[in-house]
């Protein structure tokens, strides 16, 4: 194994590389699904009475979500755990009868925060104002703001239709019906369909426009409204009906967040070991669980047995031993970096689709995927709807993530086998996966020591 620790900045990190394959296995244990702890924390704080929730994610991103729902008037305990990745939460919900209040929130860069949260916000009486990270202000937030504008809140965004803006809301919403076009991302839809079972009448929601992206995300935001109590149905194709409806606090366990594991299965593919997830569902509304189709396409072995997902690369783990793949990554585009650094040392050129709507997301990540493999010495291109990936990446070179953590999680992948990688303020994985280089570092360490 080597690492290159010369010339970097504070916060940058020498990926380490592989010297050869081990056919060694490594257990690796994920913290919890951020896309299912920022959806049970906001629903306990809509509930009636308390929650308690197992294994919740603590990362910026669920940190974000607290600290936002903290100032709408939520309050969370910490409940002890010997988890090595943190606390479980007993979370107290808001008190929507509370005086008018104005407060500021921060987003971050976490989409959940700044999409999820203004509508829970007009459930109030009050001012709530609205901003994050510098690249939070291009990420797209119109249907969010038109949508709470067409239900009766009040929102002031200089017309651009973006953060930062501010919410102000007499606390009631009676209106029963809304149209929303969700094509540009699935967390619009998601947005209001959470806060509906609050509004005086419930909701109607209808998509107009270009088919939803990351559909399996939706249906996420119905099974976990499903799960805690409220009545929500979907006609299979664009509208769903939330009722007005009030719920106790629940119980629930977060499953291990499957996007997460990616990177480390990935590394598994590319190195010729073994890598073993330990509580893989076996159903769930991850759109992460599409590793287990993707990964054979690579030549990579899959097996899921009590629980435990394992993934063994292609013999000798070289670029030549598996091929490049063409995907539509539609159902699941949080993957397609960690996707795509696999194509990035693939033997056989890829086509990626159906992931325009990642120019929006962290950083536009099809543009971000495209330069950094070019300047690796690989050839890739982007397409009208995704990346086509023509030649592998030759040698190392600083790898810029843009402060996007799915940007860090593919230059360690392809660390692994190119030396001289050097990821720029890889601490941006801290977004969704904290302790992403420890947790790397121990899987490393697992194969090295079988040599």
């Amino acid at each position: 194994m080597s690492v290159n620790n010369s010339a970097m900045a504070s916060g940058d990190w020498g990926a380490p590389t592989l010297s050869g394959a081990a056919d060694a296995s490594a257990l690796v244990e994920i913290p919890g699904s951020k896309s299912l702890t920022n959806r049970y924390l906001l629903l306990a704080a809509l509930a009636e009475t308390p929650s308690l929730i197992h294994a919740p994610l603590h990362s910026r991103d669920s940190q974000l979500m607290v600290q936002a729902l903290t100032q709408l008037g939520a309050r969370f305990e910490e409940i002890p755990t010997n988890s090595s990745f943190g606390p479980d939460l007993r979370v107290h919900p808001i008190d929507f009868s509370a005086p008018e209040r104005s407060v500021s929130i921060d987003v971050g860069l976490a989409g959940t925060v700044m999409r999820f949260v203004p509508p829970v916000a007009a459930l109030l009486s009050g001012s709530f104002a609205f901003d994050g990270d510098p690249h939070a202000r291009q990420r797209p937030m119109g249907p969010v703001i038109d949508s709470l504008r067409a239900l009766g809140a009040q929102v002031e965004d200089a017309g651009v239709g973006a953060l930062p803006f501010t919410v102000i809301s007499d606390g009631l919403i009676v209106a029963s019906e809304l149209e929303i076009d969700a094509s540009a991302s699935s967390q619009f839809a998601s947005a209001v369909l959470l806060a509906a079972c609050r509004f005086e009448n419930g909701l109607t929601l209808r998509h107009i426009g270009s088919p939803i992206p990351s559909m399996p995300h939706v249906e996420m935001t119905l099974e976990t409204m499903r799960q805690v109590g409220i009545d929500v149905s979907y006609d299979g194709q664009n509208t769903w009906q939330v009722a007005a409806s009030r719920f106790p606090g629940f119980e629930v366990t977060i499953e291990p967040d499957l996007s997460n594991a990616g990177p480390f299965l990935a590394a598994a593919v590319v190195s010729g070991n073994t890598v073993i997830i330990p509580r893989w569902p076996l159903e769930t509304t991850q759109g992460g669980n599409d590793w287990l189709e993707i990964l054979p396409a690579f030549g990579a072995a899959v097996s899921l047995e009590a629980g435990e997902l394992r993934v063994t690369g292609p013999a000798a783990g070289a670029s030549s031993q598996y091929p490049g793949l063409n995907w539509d990554l539609s159902e699941a585009g949080e993957l397609a970096p960690t996707v795509a650094a696999i194509c990035a040392l693939a033997s056989t050129p890829s086509v990626l689709s159906g992931i325009a709507h990642l120019r929006g997301h962290e950083t536009d990540r099809l543009a971000a995927l495209t330069q950094e493999i070019n300047r690796l010495g690989g050839q890739a291109q982007e397409t009208a709807d995704g990346i086509r990936i023509e030649a592998p990446v030759e040698h190392g070179d600083f790898f810029r993530t843009y402060d996007d953590h799915r940007m860090a999680t593919a230059a360690a992948i392809i660390g692994l086998q190119v030396p001289d990688v050097v990821v720029e303020n890889v601490e941006t994985t801290a977004k969704t996966l904290p302790g992403f280089t420890h947790l790397w570092q121990n899987m490393l360490d697992q194969w090295k020591g079988a040599q």
